[in-house]
């Protein structure tokens, strides 16, 4: 029998929940009203006229630290990441003494170890993905860096318009990746919370979702963002 059968139906419905809410919060971020955009949708309108200035400078030694300290945040994190996979697989044939601590600080916790199996692999799953979108970041940032030094500073407008529109949609799309890879780390924290019971998962889920929508459409830097000179 599948070990997905074996999860009762509050299991079920607390990883549904996870899901919506985890999914839902991602639409959100990048496809928000024009009226009303997530900080990650501004930044992306400040990366693009970032790119744009670069043809305008002789130096770009700015630029390049800048496209550095990215890759570098990104490397980080995935660094991170592939600490947590390595704890994570560790733990996986640790499963039987795990339960026995879980079940000795808690009562009415599933012991079966298949099911504590099931919640590691669900954890590792998330933080796998978290990892691949770190990578990839790091991957695009210095295709990024490429791009930039390809922009000519003597060429028609056409040209340069052109090598900057393609150097600032890499850009955005780096970071979006990063950002992606972020809100995974985010929600393996509240996955983190199965262990405890599907109400703690469906609970964090929820304060993970209103955490990200605070920073996203509510924070004070998406307020200096919005800003205006009469501000």
């Amino acid at each position: 029998m599948s070990a997905v059968f074996l999860l009762s139906t509050a299991d079920l419905a607390a990883v549904c929940v996870f899901l919506a809410v985890a999914l839902g919060m991602r639409f959100l971020i990048e496809h928000a009203p024009a009226s009303h955009p997530s900080t990650t949708q501004l930044m992306a309108r400040y990366r693009r006229a970032w790119m744009h200035e670069i043809p305008k400078r002789e130096h770009r030694i700015v630029d390049a630290t800048l496209i550095s300290s990215l890759r570098n945040g990104a490397a980080f994190f995935a660094s991170g990441s592939m600490l947590a996979i390595g704890g994570l697989f560790a733990a996986l044939g640790q499963a039987e003494r795990i339960k026995s601590v879980a079940t000795d600080l808690a009562e009415g916790i599933d012991d079966r170890t298949v099911i504590w199996e099931v919640k590691l692999l669900f954890l590792l799953v998330i933080v796998v993905g978290a990892f691949l979108r770190f990578v990839w970041a790091h991957r695009l940032f210095g295709y990024c860096a490429v791009l930039i030094g390809a922009i000519p500073t003597e060429g028609t407008e056409a040209e340069t318009r052109l090598a900057a529109a393609r150097a600032a949609a890499l850009n955005v799309s780096a970071a979006r990746s990063f950002n992606r890879g972020l809100r995974g780390t985010y929600f393996s924290l509240a996955a983190l919370s199965w262990f405890i019971g599907p109400v703690a998962l469906g609970v964090a889920s929820v304060l993970t979702a209103a955490i990200l929508y605070r920073r996203e459409f509510m924070s004070e830097s998406r307020a200096a963002l919005m800003a205006s000179p009469e501000d």
